[in-house]
This record gives C-alpha cells, structure tokens and sequence, in this order.
C-alpha cells in the first residue's frame, strides 16, 4: 500500500523584483492507496500551490518541511523521477506538446515508468479500449498532444493518461473546470475506476461539489490561507456547498 506524507510543507514563489512570497504555511496530510482527498478552498488559498509543489514546478521554492512517497525523499527528485516514482498530475490546464502524437506520448510514458517498452499489439488494445471508455475519437491517437483539443477532450486525456499509466498517487487538480455535464460524468467515471482497483491514492483539489457527487471522496480538507484548516467527510463538502468559506476566512 502506497503512502504520500507531506508534513509542515512551506513553500514560497519568487516574485518579479526577486522576493520570496510565502503561499504554504505548513502542509501536513496523508495520502494512502485507495483514499481519494478532496481539496476545498477559495481562490488564492494555495490549492495548486500544493499540487504544483509536489510534483516539482520550478516556480516554486519548499522554504520547509518534507514529502515523501513510500519513505522517499520526493523533494529531491527531478520531475521525470518523480512522476517514475509513481507521482501523476493531471493539470487545471493542460499544455499542448506539438509534434508529439498522442499515441507517442503514451507509449514513451509508459515505457519510462515501467522500464520497458509495452508489446505493440497488447499496447494497441490498452489505447484503444481505454479511448473507447472516455469516448474519445479513435483518430485522437495520431493527433499531437492536446493541439487543437476542446477543454473537454484535454480532461479526457489526461484521465486517459491516469487509467494507462496506474500510478501511486493522483493529483487532480481542478479537472472539473471548463467540463460540460457530459464530459463531467465521463471523466469522473474514469477516475472511479482507478479507484476502484484501490492501488491509486488521490488528492482532488476542486472549488465546488459538483465533481463530488459522481467522485465520493473519503476524505474532505478545508484549505485556507496556506494551509489546512478543517478536515472530515464527505458531509463536510455539502456543508461548504450551502455555507461558504466566510468563516474560514474570517478566523483565517
């Protein structure tokens, strides 16, 4: 069973005349296989700070504190290692890479992560049957990564990109924005059924409830100012869904 500790993670970003800003103020949370996490909190409380953090954005300096996934040092991995060391990290905005189809891009990934490349013709039925699932294009294959993709068809690859490579521990970080109703249920049903292999942890960092009607998560954090300052269930998203984060706010 995989385990992701971040504890007392502070982390700053350098600003344009060269001065550290602090964002995270002493992270700690625990992320272990089959656990989904769900993230709350308002704009600019440092949501994707943490997700960026720890799958080592440059923009970023850790000031303190530690990562670590089954006992590893994640801090002072490169970014390929750590996405080797079963890291994954779907992106609010997931950048295009032309040049580079998407059929490539899988394979290459697959290959670095497993240390060998997978058989063509098993490999051809995994692709084809995990676009099937998400109702993607069979042509998306030989398209280049996320050029002239929708929002939709991103957040589709992306997820398409999590049940190919079966990593540790998943960072979604706002992948319910942009999504119609449709492409919404689609892709949570993607993610549903890595959970249920429950070899996945993952950490879902949204601003509404919507996402978690179709993905239950075992766990709600209240993330405010930095840090995280309430925690509990699934009750607790439903509470924010009809209070706000007023009071968090004004405590903070």
């Amino acid at each position: 069973m995989s385990t992701l500790e971040i504890r007392d993670l502070q982390v700053s970003v350098k600003l344009p005349e060269g001065e550290l800003k602090p964002i995270l103020a002493g992270v700690d949370l625990t992320v272990k296989a089959g656990e989904t996490h769900a993230i709350m909190g308002p704009n600019g409380s440092g949501k994707s700070t943490l997700a960026y953090s720890i799958a080592g954005h440059p923009k970023y300096e850790i000031t303190g504190g530690t990562v670590t996934l089954d006992g590893e040092d994640v801090l002072s991995l490169t970014v390929d290692e750590r996405a080797r060391a079963g890291l994954f990290l779907a992106m609010q905005y997931p950048v295009e890479v032309p040049g580079v189809s998407v059929a490539n891009f899988l394979r290459t990934a697959k290959t670095a992560i497993d240390g060998e490349a997978p058989k063509l013709r098993t490999w051809a039925g995994e692709l084809r049957g995990a676009m099937e699932k998400l109702q993607m294009d069979p042509a998306f294959a030989q398209r280049n990564v996320n050029e002239g993709f929708s929002g939709g068809e991103k957040k589709r690859h992306e997820i398409m990109q999590l049940e190919l490579l079966k990593p540790k521990v998943a960072i979604l970080d706002e992948t319910d924005s942009g999504l119609d109703i449709d492409a919404l249920r689609i892709v949570s049903e993607g993610v549903n059924r890595v959970r249920e292999t429950g070899e996945t942890g993952f950490l879902l960092i949204t601003h509404y409830t919507r996402i978690l009607r179709y993905i239950k998560p075992d766990f709600v954090h209240v993330f405010v100012g930095g840090k995280i300052v309430q925690q509990g269930g699934p009750e607790l998203s439903e509470q924010l869904e009809a209070e706000g984060y007023e009071k968090f706010l004004t405590k903070a």
